[in-house]
C-alpha cells in the first residue's frame, strides 16, 4: 500500500487559502497516525515535497527550507517523482491517492485534473469536466438555465458589447475564478468595460450580471461518497474587513483558518419551506453538474426568490465545518475522500474505433497538401 498525499498551493490568487486548507488536511491525517506526503505547489508552478507538520508561516516566502523538488510525469508509469541522486535516478513516490486542496486557477479549472488523469494518479475531488464547468461562470450559468434551474442572467463582458437587456447597476466578475476575488459592483456598462483594462482578474474574460442588493448568500455543501449527503445550510456573514456591497474574499477567508474560521449563521435561520427548496435545487445541481468529492453550492436568496449562483468544486477548508447534522469527524471526512478516489475513477481513456482503417486507406500526406 502506498501513502496518501495532500496537494496544496498553486499559481492562483487563492494560493494562500490553498495552503491553509492543505495543512488542515495534513493535520487531519497525522492525527490518525497516517502521515501524508505533503506536496506544495508554488506560485511559479513547481512541486515540492515538504514536511506535513509545518505551519502556514513557513510558506510566506515560497517553498520552505529543506523542501525537495518533485516532478509530475505523465504517460505509462507516470506519477510524482523525486530526485534520487546520480546513483538511483528519479524515484517514484508511492502514492495511492491525492487529496486536492488546490483552490482556484489551474488547480480547480481542470488543468491539474487532466494532468493527473494522464499520469494515472488517483485523486479526490472534481473530475476534469466538473472542475472546468465549475470554474467557468458563463458556462455554468448557461447549463443551469438550460436545465431550467433558477439563475440570474449572466452575459459575457467584452469591450465590443454595446447594449444589455438588464438594468444596472451590475456585478462584474472574472469568468474564470472563485472566492469573490476581483468582483466589482459597477453603475453601468461603460464602467464595467473600463474595468476590463484595470482589473487583472479579468484578463481571461469577465461576466456581467444584475446587482441585487436585496439578495444574500446561502451555502450548502454536498459530498458524494459513501453516498450523496448534503450539509447544513449556512448563511455567511459580513465582517468589518469586507468591502461593503457584497460578501467578498475578506469576509470569507481572512481570519486564520480559511473558511472554517469565517463568521457565519450555521444552520441558517430560514423557514423549513425555503430549506426544503434549497436542498431540492442542490440535489438537481449535483445531478446536472456531475459533482464529485465535496462541493459547495452557492445560492442568492431573499424572502421570496432563490437563485443558483455558482459551485465551488474544491471549497475552502473542504467545507468540512458545514457537516454538523449528523456531525462527521474530519478524520472520517478525509478517509471518505480517499476511498472515493480509490473506488470511483475520474476518467477512463480508450481508443475503441481507432483500428488503423483510415490510415491504411489514406493517400500520401504530401498529396493532401498539394
Amino acid at each position: 500500500m502506498g501513502d496518501v498525499a495532500v496537494l496544496f498551493g498553486g499559481p492562483s490568487p487563492e494560493h494562500d487559502i490553498s495552503i491553509l486548507t492543505g495543512l488542515q488536511a495534513a493535520r487531519g491525517f497525522l492525527s490518525q497516525g497516517r502521515p501524508p506526503k505533503a506536496i506544495f505547489w508554488s506560485k511559479l508552478g513547481q512541486f515540492f515535497l515538504v514536511e506535513p507538520r509545518l505551519e502556514a508561516s513557513a510558506f510566506v516566502d515560497g517553498a520552505p527550507r529543506d523542501a525537495e523538488t518533485v516532478t509530475l510525469n505523465v504517460g505509462d508509469g507516470g506519477g510524482f517523482f523525486i530526485d534520487g541522486g546520480r546513483r538511483k535516478g528519479p524515484q517514484r513516490l508511492d502514492i495511492d491517492a491525492v487529496v486536492l486542496c488546490t483552490h482556484g486557477g489551474p488547480g480547480e479549472d481542470g488543468t491539474l485534473q487532466g494532468a493527473l488523469d494522464l499520469a494515472g494518479v488517483r485523486y479526490a475531488g472534481p473530475t476534469l469536466a466538473g472542475a472546468a464547468l465549475g470554474m467557468d461562470k458563463l458556462a455554468f450559468g448557461a447549463v443551469m438555465a438550460a436545465a431550467a434551474l433558477p439563475t440570474l442572467e449572466r452575459i459575457a463582458l467584452t469591450s465590443e458589447l454595446t447594449d444589455v437587456d438588464i438594468d444596472g447597476p451590475f456585478i462584474a466578475k472574472p469568468r474564470f475564478g472563485g472566492s469573490s476575488i476581483g468582483i466589482d459592483v459597477v453603475a453601468d456598462l461603460g464602467v464595467a468595460q473600463a474595468r476590463l483594462t484595470t482589473n487583472p482578474h479579468f484578463a481571461n474574460g469577465a461576466v456581467l450580471e444584475p446587482y441585487r442588493p436585496d439578495l444574500h448568500d446561502l451555502l450548502v455543501a454536498v459530498r458524494t461518497w459513501p453516498e450523496r449527503q448534503f450539509s447544513a445550510i449556512e448563511r455567511p456573514l459580513k465582517t468589518t474587513q469586507g468591502s461593503g456591497e457584497i460578501l467578498d474574499y475578506l469576509d470569507k477567508y481572512v481570519g486564520g483558518e480559511g473558511m472554517a474560521s469565517a463568521p457565519r449563521e450555521l444552520p441558517a435561520q430560514i423557514s423549513s419551506e425555503q430549506a426544503t427548496t434549497i436542498l431540492a435545487l442542490a440535489n438537481r445541481v449535483t445531478d446536472v453538474s456531475g459533482i464529485r468529492g465535496v462541493t459547495r453550492i452557492d445560492f442568492l436568496v431573499n424572502e421570496h426568490e432563490i437563485y443558483v449562483n455558482e459551485i465551488n468544486t474544491i471549497p475552502g477548508s473542504l467545507s468540512r465545518h458545514l457537516f454538523i447534522d449528523p456531525p462527521i469527524s474530519f478524520e472520517q471526512f478525509l478517509n471518505d475522500l480517499v476511498d472515493e478516489a480509490l473506488n470511483v475513477p475520474t476518467h477512463r481513456y480508450n481508443s475503441a474505433g481507432a483500428d488503423g482503417l483510415v490510415l491504411r486507406s489514406a493517400s500520401s500526406i504530401a498529396a493532401k497538401l498539394a
